[in-house]
C-alpha cells in the first residue's frame, strides 16, 4: 500500500501561485494564519451561532471564539505529533513547528463557510433547494441534474473551501492563495458533491461522509492533492482522494473543543445543572474540587483538565494508527479510536438529549429557519431575472436592480445557472445571525 510523503504533504507552494516568494523570517503557515484571521468571513464568525443562536449572554461561545480555541488545541496536537515524527525520523528536525502551524491555520478556517444559525442553517438551505428542484422551472431547471446535490446537501465545509480558494482576496485567482499543505489539512471531505452522492453508500470511508467540494472548486482541489501527494481513487462516478493526515488533527481539535465546551456553555446558559456537567467531565478530567472554588470555577478547571486529557489521547490514537493514516485507509476520528471514546460518547448523548433539544434553542432555530427561507425566496427573483436576460446586468428590471443595490448582492461574473445559485448561497451563507434577521425584515 502506497504511503503518503511528509515532504509533499507539507507543501508551502501557494494555490495558483506555487512559486510565490517565501519570506525568510516569516513561515508560510504564519502568512496563511494571518490571511485567514484578517479576512471578513473570519471576522463574521463573531456573530454566527455555535450552539446558542442570538444569545445575550456574553460568556457563551460563538464560532469565532470556538475557532480560536480549536486552533489553540490544534497547535498543541501538531507540536506533539511533530515532535514524535521527528523522533521517528519521519520528518526533518524542526519540522514540528511547520506541522503545528499548518494545523493551527486550518483550524482557524475550519468553520469559515458555515451559514447563520449553525447546522440548522445548513439544513434549511438544503431543504429550500430540495423543494425548488422537486418541480424545477427556469433557473432551477437549467442546472444540470448532476450538480443539484451540492445545493440540496449544502455543506459548510465545501462553502469554506470556496471562500478560501475562490472568493476572498484574489477573486477567481486562487482566493487567499493559501499553501497547499494548509488547504489539504482543511479539507475534511476531499470529494466533490456529485461524486459523494453515489459513493457514500458504496465505499466505507470517513472522508466520504459529506460532500466537501463543489464542482466549481474541484479542479482547485486537484491542484492541492497533486502538490501534497494525496492518494487519488477512481470510481464509476468520478475521482476522489484519501484524507491528508493533518485532517485528523484538525478534526480532533474540533471534536475536543465543541464537545467539552458545549457542556460548559450549557451550564452557563442554565440548560444543565452543575452536578450533570461535573459527572460528564469528571471521567476525563480526573480532578477533585477545591473547597474554595465556586461552581463556575470548578467547571472551568474540569474543562481545562478534560481538554488536556483529550489532547493526550488523540496523540496516542494518531501514533497507534499511524500506518493506516499514512496509507489512507484509516476511517475513524482520532477521538473515536482513542481510549476515551466512551467518555466522549456520554458527552455526545447528553448534548443530543439535553442541550440541542433545549426549548429556547429550538425556538430560535425555528425562527432562524424562517429567516433563511424568507431571504432565499426574496432574493432569488433577482437571479431568475438575470437568467432570463442571458446574464446581462444592464437588462435587470428597475425593481431588481434597486433590490440588488439595496441588499448589496454580488452579481459579478455570473454566466451560468451554477454561478447564479452559488452566488445566492454565497450571499446567504455569508451572513451573520443578526444581519440575516435584518435583511429578512427588509423583504416583503
Amino acid at each position: 500500500m502506497a504511503q503518503m510523503d511528509w515532504s509533499k504533504l507539507l507543501s508551502a507552494g501557494r494555490l495558483q501561485h506555487p512559486t510565490a516568494h517565501q519570506h525568510p523570517h516569516r513561515p508560510a503557515y504564519e502568512v496563511d494564519a494571518d490571511r485567514i484571521t484578517f479576512s471578513a468571513p473570519f471576522r463574521r464568525l463573531a456573530n454566527k451561532t455555535q450552539v446558542h443562536p442570538l444569545y445575550d449572554h456574553d460568556h457563551l461561545h460563538h464560532r469565532l471564539i470556538h475557532s480560536l480555541e480549536t486552533a489553540s488545541v490544534g497547535r498543541s496536537l501538531g507540536i506533539e505529533i511533530g515532535a514524535w515524527l521527528e523522533e521517528q525520523a519521519a520528518i526533518e528536525p524542526g519540522t514540528r513547528y511547520t506541522i503545528a502551524g499548518m494545523v493551527q491555520a486550518a483550524c482557524l478556517a475550519h468553520d469559515i463557510g458555515n451559514p447563520p444559525f449553525g447546522h440548522s442553517g445548513e439544513d434549511t438551505i438544503g431543504e429550500w433547494f430540495a423543494e425548488r428542484f422537486d418541480d424545477p422551472s427556469d433557473l432551477f431547471a437549467a442546472l444540470p441534474v448532476q450538480h443539484r446535490h451540492e445545493f440540496i446537501k449544502f455543506e459548510g465545509n465545501a462553502q469554506g473551501f470556496r471562500i478560501l480558494t475562490r472568493l476572498e482576496m484574489y477573486r477567481h485567482q486562487g482566493g487567499m492563495r493559501l499553501t497547499h499543505g494548509v488547504l489539504g489539512a482543511f479539507t475534511k471531505y476531499p470529494v466533490a458533491a456529485h461524486v459523494q452522492k453515489d459513493l457514500k453508500g458504496q465505499v466505507a470511508y470517513s472522508g466520504l461522509k459529506k460532500p466537501g467540494l463543489f464542482a466549481s472548486e474541484a479542479a482547485l482541489f486537484d491542484e492541492v492533492a497533486e502538490a501534497t501527494g494525496l492518494i487519488r481513487e477512481t470510481s464509476d462516478f468520478g475521482p476522489w482522494h484519501r484524507r491528508h493526515p493533518l485532517v485528523y488533527l484538525v478534526e480532533a481539535a474540533d471534536d475536543i473543543c465543541y464537545q467539552i465546551l458545549d457542556l460548559e456553555d450549557a451550564f452557563t446558559a442554565g440548560d444543565l445543572s452543575f452536578d450533570t456537567v461535573c459527572q460528564a467531565l469528571a471521567p476525563l478530567a480526573k480532578s477533585s474540587r477545591d473547597a474554595q472554588s465556586t461552581e463556575a470555577e470548578h467547571i472551568t478547571h474540569l474543562r481545562a483538565q478534560a481538554i488536556g486529557n483529550g489532547i493526550r489521547n488523540a496523540v496516542a490514537a494518531f501514533q497507534k494508527n499511524y500506518a493506516s493514516i499514512m496509507d489512507g485507509t484509516f476511517s475513524r476520528s482520532l477521538i473515536e479510536a482513542s481510549d476515551v471514546a466512551g467518555e466522549f460518547d456520554k458527552i455526545t448523548y447528553i448534548a443530543n438529549t439535553r442541550i440541542f433539544t433545549a426549548r429556547r434553542k429550538t425556538e430560535l432555530e425555528l425562527m432562524g429557519r424562517n429567516v433563511i427561507r424568507k431571504i432565499l425566496s426574496g432574493v432569488v427573483p433577482v437571479f431568475e431575472d438575470l437568467h432570463t436576460q442571458d446574464w446581462d446586468l444592464a437588462k435587470l428590471s428597475d425593481h431588481h436592480e434597486k433590490l440588488a443595490r439595496a441588499l448589496e448582492l454580488d452579481l459579478r461574473d455570473i454566466r451560468s445557472p451554477s454561478d447564479a445559485l452559488h452566488a445566492l448561497c454565497d450571499y446567504v451563507s455569508g451572513m451573520t445571525d443578526r444581519y440575516a434577521v435584518k435583511i429578512a425584515d427588509l423583504l416583503p
